[in-house]
């Protein structure tokens, strides 16, 4: 299997600042990423929109296709699907409120977020209006406020005559998710103080979130869908969910065993060490930089290292999580 390409550490835009660490006995502190689409809400937004009022759902099929097989770039096909909107941004969220589903659990996993001060992030290949006002909308603005969403802007007519993406980053991805997280890597960089590093978790469900993925220490798909096959079929680490409870039942055990193992100090117990070459130094010394390859195709986001690892310490073993790759009915 090729080896792991580390992407640099770039600085991180203010609104994405993490929380700065330097209480010895504070908790190792969670940082969670999340896709949106498929993730918190069951339905794609995108789709639910182009169905109504764009290209229509054949279109959209074939188009989803040419992805797929890498005859046209995700960014491409993106930029002909938004295009096909003709419709004003109101009228057009009216048909997302009445189809959109939120995960059972994911209000309750947000408040013990806010709680344990766990900073939440979406990062999205959609664009950030529609997601922000999902959001207000389901959750409230004010808890809606509390999470940092990363994704594409957009350029909206109000006739709804031109819906235009104004993409993240140049490549043909438009956002590259994988850069996002290493700029997130980058101000965690800054908080080790003391050399207490946090865990970076991200949330799932589609082939196309591997390129973050592969960037968190935690890694959770949700069960049944293409990331976790992916996962299957590369042998990459992972915990299978069902609700966001199932999330939170896991991190409050992880952290407790990384507590139990570290005290919080140093590296986690559970750490992506491809992902966190910087992690093998001293936050006094200098960081080594490495150069970022985005996957222009879906192939090249199956190639997952074996990426994650652990500290030599007794009690949590790697099984643990290799257990979750063996689908529920061959375990």
């Amino acid at each position: 299997m090729p080896a792991a390409i580390t992407p640099p550490a770039v600085p991180m835009a203010k609104s994405m600042a993490l929380p700065h660490i330097s209480s010895p006995d504070q908790k190792r502190k969670i940082i969670c990423f999340s896709d949106f689409d498929g993730t918190i809400f069951m339905q794609d937004t995108g789709h639910i929109l182009f169905d109504a009022h764009g290209c229509g759902s054949k279109r959209r099929e074939i188009l989803d296709e040419q992805i797929k097989t890498g005859e046209r770039s995700f960014r491409d096909v993106s930029e002909e699907m938004w295009g096909s909107l003709k419709v004003p941004f109101d009228d057009g969220f009216e048909v997302m409120e009445q189809t959109l589903e939120i995960d059972r659990d994911f209000q309750s996993f947000h408040n013990w977020c806010l709680a344990n001060d766990v900073p939440f992030n979406v990062i999205s290949a959609g664009l950030k209006p529609i997601l922000r006002k999902v959001l207000d909308t389901f959750l409230g603005e004010e808890a809606s406020a509390r999470i940092e969403i990363v994704a594409n802007d957009a350029e909206i007519k109000d006739d709804g005559s031109e819906w235009k993406p104004i993409w993240r980053h140049d490549t043909e991805l438009g956002h590259d998710k994988a850069l996002s997280i290493a700029e997130a890597r980058s101000e965690a960089e800054l908080t080790c103080e003391n050399g207490t590093v946090p865990l970076i978790v991200f949330i799932g469900d589609g082939v196309s979130d591997l390129p973050a993925a592969r960037e968190a220490d935690v890694l959770f798909a949700r069960r049944g869908l293409r990331l976790e096959e992916y996962c299957i079929e590369n042998q990459i680490k992972y915990y299978p969910f069902d609700s966001f409870a199932d999330i939170q039942k896991r991190l409050e055990q992880i952290q407790k065993e990384d507590a139990e193992k570290t005290a919080g100090k140093g590296l986690p117990a559970i750490f992506n060490p491809r992902a966190n070459l910087w992690r093998r130094v001293s936050s006094q010394q200098a960081v080594p930089r490495f150069a970022i390859m985005s996957p222009s195709k879906e192939e090249k986001m199956f190639l997952w290292p074996e990426a994650f690892s652990e500290l030599k310490t007794p009690q949590f073993e790697v099984n643990e999580i290799s257990a979750s790759i063996v689908p529920p009915a061959q375990a």
